[in-house]
């Protein structure tokens, strides 16, 4: 059906929603693309309806038991197809109310020049009439194209081409209305639990491709061996233990060609950055898997709760020529690693969570402290407590850290001396052994029907790691009776795996005394441990200016080519103030950054000279002007949040103003009201009343 079509049945009320669909919840961006991939004609998917003379309870109608004939029901595609109503007629649909949509995309404007799609922006689009509402250019009777060369070149010849132009980008658009939708029809004769059931399977049951498998579609569509490629290194790294899967390797990529950890990021590039990525990736790993064997005493992926936090460590070694440069730096990246390890920082808004840490990685050249401190502002703390182990089992980060804590400090197995982490062969795989044997604490007063009793035996303060053929040959002996022979055969060995050495501890009788000790020895050790890895150096050294400009912008940096000098113009334009003072308070309530003042967004150098020539080319003038700035528009309470200084370039001055994390809320007063804004990838983003209360409550302290 015609895209005309459907608007008008929607219109005339033929085809309508019903009341147990979800709401309109599309974004602005996904509504843009919608145009764009029509335009470009491009597939978007089709329409399910069911045809009824009984329709369910519909949205928005009050009146249906009156109407002669059938209802169309939208049961998917309604996303899209409310998009376009709004879009192109410039109404909400019937089957809504003004107050239903929350996410109104109808001020997005079409470029009669060349066919972009941008939402209105008043300092670039308010004197520019090529930039026309899509709603008008749908309705347009053939005018626009007309009036707008006129209006932008005063000699005849020019209009005419300008028209022809203008005019042909506008069909392009206006051809949107003859695009037919695919759609699928559920006959009249079935019923509403039937037609709900192929809703459910519509919307619930079909399998989607994860992020990750689109991305890695995006690229083999660039680059047609990557999947087998990606595949052959899996397997050669499981040869020594480390079992990559395709998420992981996806992720790593789009991590090492784009300097982002999401995986849309990739979507667009060529094949020949693909490629340059994946050489310098394989590299990596080979290089991070060895130093993980050999320095960290992780001998394979079973050592890991999340091969996510080996993510960050990869972008580093990518800038860093595949290489930790000394002792001081691995140490610290271990540091880092275990601690992310131990407070699963990965569980759980992950996408959110890496991005952020890349970012550090990007932006800092020593950035463990600062993802140090993102872990703490998650958990609270980076050590680790006695409590932290109570109930918890071999499922648990703190079970694989302590078998990394065990391998550190060179245990041996307790019968055949067997140094753990380099046995090989079936019968010398590490098994996790019960000190106190679970058929022994069942005949002595715990139920194995009692959960809170099953987390005591199998708490991870009662294994110890040996071989198999310990574990077997120990089988159910009480601790009272084989410890002794441990100690005597192995001097120091049960010692090394923190077993408490006061003998009374090892009587059954004394189990929770037991556990309680053992905790205790346990996280004191590994606090210690992770101490003695870290560097006496403090604080992260800040990359240098040409380091951030050759970047580019992203979540943490930004530039500006002026600060009132309007290029296009020629002239001061004081509206650009608020460009940069949004910066500023988006870096203040997300992650902080960095704003270069003189550089364009392609990174080349504009300078001050043009802004310093408004304070008679006085340098300190200019940086008095801009606090005053801050404090007139965002609040004296948060001019210690910014660092500005005047730097040189290649001939021309710079302003860098790195910006701190504020933990207080930071709007940007002004002429347009009390405005909040965060960072959104690249970009400086305005959330509404309701947006910024969800915001405040989740990550303003």
């Amino acid at each position: 059906m015609k895209i005309s079509e459907l608007i008008s049945d929607i219109r005339n009320r033929d085809m309508v929603l019903p009341e147990f669909q979800r709401e309109y919840v599309w974004t602005k961006e996904q509504a843009k693309q919608l145009l764009i991939s029509l335009t470009k004609k491009y597939p978007v998917g089709g329409i399910l309806l069911w045809k009824t003379q009984n329709p369910p309870e519909l949205k928005n109608v009050s009146e249906q038991h009156s109407r002669i004939g059938s209802y169309q029901i939208i049961l998917d595609g309604q996303q899209r197809l409310t998009t376009l109503y709004m879009l192109l007629t410039g109404e909400i649909p019937p089957y809504y109310r003004e107050e239903d949509i929350l996410i109104d995309p109808r001020n997005l404007f079409f470029s009669l020049v060349d066919g972009d799609f941008q939402y209105y922006q008043p300092v670039r689009m308010r004197d520019d009439p090529t930039w026309v509402s899509v709603t008008s250019c749908i309705q347009d009777t053939g005018q626009i194209a007309f009036d707008v060369a006129k209006n932008v070149h005063s000699e005849q010849a020019n209009q005419f081409v300008a028209a022809q132009l203008y005019t042909h980008n506008l069909q392009n658009l206006k051809d949107i209305l003859n695009i037919d939708l695919p759609e699928q029809i559920i006959p009249p004769e079935a019923t509403l639990d039937e037609a709900i059931d192929v809703f459910d399977r519509v919307n619930s049951l079909g399998t989607k491709l994860t992020e990750a498998e689109l991305a890695l579609t995006h690229v083999t569509g660039k680059w047609p061996q990557a999947r087998r490629v990606l595949k052959r290194k899996i397997d050669q790294l499981s040869e020594s233990n480390f079992e990559f899967d395709l998420t992981f390797m996806t992720r790593s990529l789009v991590v090492v060609v784009t300097d982002h950890a999401l995986y849309d990021h990739i979507h667009h590039s060529p094949q020949e950055q693909l490629m340059d990525g994946w050489n310098r990736l394989a590299r990596i790993l080979d290089y991070l898997t060895n130093i993980l064997a050999t320095q960290a005493f992780i001998h394979s992926t079973q050592d890991l709760s999340t091969t996510n936090a080996l993510v960050p460590l990869i972008k580093y070694l990518d800038i860093n020529d595949c290489r930790f440069p000394d002792e001081k730096t691995l140490k610290n990246a271990l540091h880092w690693l275990y601690i992310a390890l131990i407070h699963q920082r990965y569980t759980g808004q992950t996408d959110q969570r890496l991005e952020r840490d890349i970012n550090i990685v990007v932006s800092e050249s020593n950035p463990w402290n600062s993802l140090l401190n993102q872990i703490v502002d998650q958990r609270g703390r980076k050590d680790v407590s006695a409590n932290d182990f109570e109930g918890r089992g071999t499922s648990h980060p703190l079970y694989k850290m302590s078998f990394i804590l065990a391998k550190s400090r060179r245990s041996v197995d307790w019968f055949n001396g067997i140094t753990l982490g380099t046995q090989t062969g079936d019968r010398y795989r590490i098994h996790s052994h019960h000190i106190f044997p679970q058929s022994v604490l069942y005949k002595n007063g715990f139920d194995s029907n009692n959960h809170v009793h099953v987390q005591f035996v199998n708490a991870i303060a009662n294994r110890a790691f040996l071989t198999g053929e310990t574990n077997i040959d120990i089988s159910d002996r009480y601790p009272a009776d084989y410890l002794p022979e441990v100690e005597e055969r192995y001097p120091g060995t049960l010692q090394s795996q923190l077993i408490p050495m006061d003998r009374n501890l090892w009587k059954i009788e004394n189990y929770r005394e037991f556990l309680a000790a053992r905790r205790e020895l346990i996280s004191k050790t590994l606090n210690e441990y992770l101490e003695s890895l870290i560097s006496t150096e403090k604080g992260s050294a800040p990359r240098s200016v040409t380091d951030i400009i050759n970047l580019g912008e992203g979540p943490n940096v930004e530039f500006k080519s002026t600060l009132q000098w309007d290029i296009r113009e020629k002239k001061r334009n004081t509206e650009l103030r608020h460009e940069v003072m949004k910066t500023l308070v988006a870096f203040m309530n997300s992650d902080g950054g960095t704003l270069l003042i003189g550089v364009e967004d392609s990174g080349q150098i504009f300078g001050l000279e043009k802004d310093l020539e408004f304070t008679n080319g006085s340098e300190d003038l200019f940086m008095n002007m801009f606090s005053s700035l801050i404090i007139e528009n965002i609040g004296v309470e948060f001019a210690d949040k910014v660092e500005a200084e005047i730097d040189s370039m290649n001939g021309s001055k710079i302003c860098v103003v790195n910006v701190s994390k504020s933990i207080n809320p930071a709007f940007l007063s002004g002429t347009r009201g009390s405005e909040f804004y965060v960072r959104v990838f690249n970009t400086s983003r305005k959330l509404d009343s309701e947006q910024t209360m969800n915001y405040l409550e989740n990550n303003i302290a």
